[in-house]
């Protein structure tokens, strides 16, 4: 999924971010937005909360 559409939600750059390689997640009511912090007028992931939920379970899974 993704969107173009402005949201209100506050960014947050992720704290595994390394100099100008970050990611930006933001929060708005059921929806999780992702994007490259580089391209912040670029394309986002949109995921709902299940599905960012499930994200996260596998990257930590498969990360160490």
């Amino acid at each position: 999924m993704t969107s173009a559409r402005p949201i209100s939600s506050s960014w947050r750059k992720s704290s595994y971010s390394i100099e100008e390689n970050c990611v930006e997640v933001a929060a708005d009511g059921v929806l999780i937005r992702v994007r490259d912090s580089k391209r912040p007028d670029g394309h986002r992931l949109t995921l709902t909360r299940s599905m960012w939920a499930e994200f996260i379970a596998t990257v930590r899974t498969t990360a160490r």
